[in-house]
């Protein structure tokens, strides 16, 4: 393929697309459906039985007489099911962060675009333990009448899977055109394949690896104990009182730097000062331009995330391990898979960098699965599966229509 020019370092402006847009979904959404029940409990991997569950999710663009023009989008760490187009029932609500701009994909998905409408059907549900609509700590345990808070149980992306797979069974899909995921909604896409090698045509894997590096472990326990030593953390009983947000933020602020790259933050932000140019202000509050980003991606965040969901979605994050499903060994784990599989990878991430991308290619190459594999030069660092949009677009493209990207 040829070569993307990446002099492009800092981040434009987005422009999004109104809900009239021929290129936009339009307003959206979402659905609910309940998926377990008392009497048909969802069994975890941590051997408890969770009901009820209820998923949140959406749809965009319809499904064919056959239903075989379905792609099930698999969600990262932070994202949830409204990926494309304008939340109707948020405006309604008047929850601001989720109308004054449309999905976390608005860019890859609608007519004309990576995820075409006009062809596809694309559906994109709310993971368990999150804190957008399916069931979590946030949620009511009808054995106590008050939210689970620490006590729900510990799930896995397996866990999610598997209750994807049932919300897929509802709406009568027997075989998937096609799972995605960037990050950890790759891992999702890569562990579909495996659990359910029968049910996947195609699985699309951008920005993602069989497991979370140790170093990617390490940056998920500070999280995590910056949440747990929060003074108003309460043993995660704190739906009545005050919430964690110091803590939360704090976790937000670590795990946004491991999104970028040096390069993306040295030419974004460099060590400029905030107010004073070239001077510093010899205070201890927020003086670098850096400072102030980070201070603002942790109070957003806070506005829109649950603190115990961050706990449980990183603690899924780093049990997960493809390997596992070979005993440790990777290429038995892969050798039932029979989807047709696109790898994507970006040169400056380095939260799921090229290499471990290149592990999960090679060992299904060794049990001669049909992949095709892409290293996307960037300098947005891990954020790139979000934003690198002219450079997917023919490539996932050409994918879905053809099964490989041979001559894109």
């Amino acid at each position: 393929m040829k070569k993307i020019d990446t002099g492009r370092t800092s981040r434009k402006k987005k422009k999004y697309e109104s809900p009239d847009s021929p290129r936009s979904v339009g307003w959206t959404r979402p659905y609910t459906v309940r998926l377990a029940d008392k009497d048909n409990p969802l069994l975890l991997d941590c051997g408890e039985k969770l009901a009820p569950i209820d998923v949140e999710y959406e749809i965009y663009g319809e499904m064919n007489p056959k239903k075989d023009n379905v792609i099930l989008l698999l969600h990262a760490l932070s994202g949830d099911a409204h990926a494309a187009g304008w939340d109707k029932k948020a405006e309604e609500m008047g929850r601001n962060w989720r109308t004054d701009r449309p999905g976390w994909w608005d860019t890859m998905i609608g007519p004309g675009k990576a995820f075409d409408t006009t062809k596809y059907c694309i559906i994109c549900s709310n993971v368990l333990g999150g804190c957008y609509g399916t069931t979590g700590p946030a949620s009511i345990n009808p054995l106590t009448g008050k939210p689970y808070g620490l006590d729900f149980p510990i799930v896995t992306v397996g866990d999610w899977v598997r209750l994807q797979e049932r919300l897929i069974t509802h709406l009568g899909i027997e075989r998937l055109y096609a799972v995605v995921g960037g990050s950890l909604g790759g891992q999702q896409a890569l562990e579909w394949s495996l659990a359910y090698p029968d049910r996947v045509e195609r699985a699309v894997i951008l920005a993602s690896s069989a497991r979370l590096s140790a170093q990617g472990l390490a940056f998920n326990v500070v999280a995590r104990n910056s949440i747990l030593n929060d003074n108003n953390f309460n043993n995660g009983n704190y739906y009545d009182g005050e919430f964690p947000a110091q803590g939360l933020a704090i976790a937000r602020m670590l795990g946004h730097i491991t999104y970028l790259s040096e390069t993306s933050m040295r030419n974004k932000f460099g060590r400029r000062y905030r107010e004073n140019g070239s001077r510093p202000g010899f205070h201890l509050g927020v003086d670098f331009e850096v400072e102030s980003y980070l201070q603002y991606q942790g109070q957003s965040f806070v506005a829109r995330f649950d603190a115990n969901s961050y706990l449980y979605i990183t603690r899924a994050m780093d049990y997960y391990d493809a390997a596992d499903r070979g005993k440790g060994d990777l290429d038995k784990a892969c050798s039932n898979a029979k989807a047709k599989f696109l790898l994507v990878s970006f040169s400056s991430d380095w939260l799921y960098t090229p290499e471990q991308m290149k592990e999960l290619a090679f060992a299904l190459y060794r049990n001669k699965k049909h992949v095709s594999y892409v290293d996307i030069p960037s300098t947005y660092g891990h954020d790139a599966f979000l934003l690198e949009v002219d450079q997917l677009t023919p490539i996932i493209s050409k994918f879905l229509k053809e099964g490989d990207v041979y001559g894109v």
